[in-house]
């Protein structure tokens, strides 16, 4: 039986998953990152995963982290969602606003969360310590995303718990859950100093762009681009991600949307 702690995670390939994973590699767990296609149109995001998993096992932590990828995008594909549906479009704009909702998968988070925990279920024999399922929910989903808010993992959890034997041996880690994109930068930025890694070779291979061209690369305007792209000017950074504008162009849109969203 190993004596290491041990997470299961949902890992999308986005900042604030990367930043997870980098949070508990630093806390020295064993992690299992779970990527999902599911038809989404920034699929991209699982490549740049793959990206980041192949960094960190060629800077020593090749037998610390297992990544698998799961392809379930022949369920999650003909849901009602901008994120999948070919014949809607992604919206631009601030992510707080009303017009974001049509990103919303139903039921995505849940779909993801049971997977992984029926994972960490059947590694728990394998533990001597409990295995920790989580998640790299945050404050700025919880406006748009139900299923990001901390009752409904709460609530999510109690059922898989009821519903499962060796319960017991799971636990839920969601520690971004009342964090903010800065916030979650700045926990990424302390992980990657304990770790001595370089923060924009990691953050380069991330994306959180839901529209992104072609090349996979983000447009800068929509909702999840807004957010991110603000978050890194808050601590001064320019973000290490390629945009189709200049970093400039698209940091001044950021702004502006920022004003008018918040002037309304």
């Amino acid at each position: 039986m190993l004596e290491n702690k041990c997470s299961v995670i949902s890992f999308s390939g986005g900042m604030d998953s990367t930043s997870l994973l980098l949070n508990l590699l630093s806390k020295k767990h064993d992690i299992y990152a779970i990527s999902f296609k599911y038809g989404q149109k920034h699929g991209v995001e699982v490549e740049l995963a793959k990206k980041n998993i192949a960094y960190l096992q060629n800077n020593g932590f090749k037998d610390q982290i297992t990544h698998k990828i799961f392809d379930i995008s022949n369920i999650l594909s003909s849901f009602n969602s901008s994120l999948v549906d070919q014949n809607q479009n992604v919206p631009e704009g601030h992510y707080e606003s009303d017009t974001m909702k049509s990103t919303f998968v139903p039921n995505r988070n849940a779909i993801f969360f049971s997977l992984i925990y029926g994972y960490a279920i059947s590694l728990a024999k394998n533990y001597k310590e409990k295995i920790s399922v989580s998640i790299g929910a945050h404050t700025g989903d919880h406006a748009i995303y139900p299923d990001c808010r901390l009752d409904f993992f709460e609530k999510l959890f109690e059922s898989f718990q009821i519903g499962n034997w060796d319960s017991d041996r799971i636990e839920l880690y969601i520690p971004y859950i009342n964090m903010d994109k800065k916030e979650i930068l700045m926990d990424a930025e302390k992980s990657l100093n304990n770790l001595k890694l370089d923060f924009d070779t990691i953050f380069k291979n991330t994306i959180t762009s839901y529209a992104p061209d072609n090349n996979g690369v983000s447009s800068g305007k929509t909702g999840s681009d807004i957010e991110r792209i603000l978050a890194f000017n808050s601590l001064n950074r320019k973000d290490p991600i390629t945009y189709q504008d200049s970093w400039e162009r698209v940091l001044d849109n950021a702004l502006k949307t920022e004003k008018d969203f918040i002037s309304e």
